[in-house]
């Protein structure tokens, strides 16, 4: 199914879309649109423990989680003689479970070396600032490290892509694939209206977290 040129299409896309948001101001037009400059405040105010938090994001986060553990369990079981119906899913649940666990991990390591400071950051927002992207040189006078680039929170939904390698049937898949980018959009927009990724990062994330996921599919079959 996946092939070394899909991987390689993949990667030439991440690219594209890294150097589309590098040399542009997409990031900034689309981000005026979650900031009220008359108020000074973003569309959403995240409050941990409210409704919002525990849908898209301290909510989610714990379900994902959770989910990753099941399917590691499920993976584990198949080896049981009394689970051979799972037998022909274990390869698939070991991508699904590499993914849930190598994605975000993977997406983290990028962030903690990007030094990319968040929207709420920048001075168009009202931060101290200025709008740096990854190529930008940072000002010698600021000696804070950011770690915002690519987007990390939703780096858990998509990797729920992982799940189109687990179901046989083609209709199976593109329905898993459809719902864990809706997942990964809703964690990914959540953070776009607190202020705290732009569209690119998102873009990105999703993008990369596709091609991780080939790799593993690659490695595991």
């Amino acid at each position: 199914m996946t092939t070394k040129r899909e991987i390689i299409v993949a990667l030439a896309s991440l690219a594209a879309i890294f150097f589309l948001f590098e040399f542009t101001n997409i990031d900034i037009f689309v981000q005026n649109y979650f900031y009220d400059e008359v108020t000074q405040k973003w569309l959403l105010l995240h409050q941990k423990g409210t409704l919002l938090d525990m849908l898209f994001y301290t909510g989610i986060k714990k379900a994902i989680i959770i989910f990753g553990v099941f399917i590691l369990s499920l993976y584990l079981y198949s080896f049981k003689d009394s689970a051979q119906r799972l037998k022909e899913y274990r390869s698939g649940l070991l991508i699904v479970w590499l993914s849930i666990a190598m994605v975000p991990l993977i997406v983290g390591a990028i962030k903690a070396v990007s030094n990319v400071p968040c929207p709420y950051d920048c001075k168009y927002f009202g931060g101290e600032y200025p709008y740096i992207r990854v190529f930008d040189s940072m000002p010698q006078e600021i000696v804070k490290k950011f770690k915002c680039y690519p987007a990390g929170h939703a780096s858990g939904g998509f990797a729920l892509m992982s799940l189109f390698f687990l179901f046989k049937e083609r209709k199976n898949r593109f329905i898993a694939l459809g719902v864990a980018v809706l997942i990964g959009w809703s964690m990914g927009l959540y953070k776009m209206l607190i202020g705290h990724h732009y569209l690119g990062h998102t873009v990105i994330t999703m993008i990369l977290a596709w091609f991780l996921i080939l790799v593993i599919y690659k490695i595991v079959k």
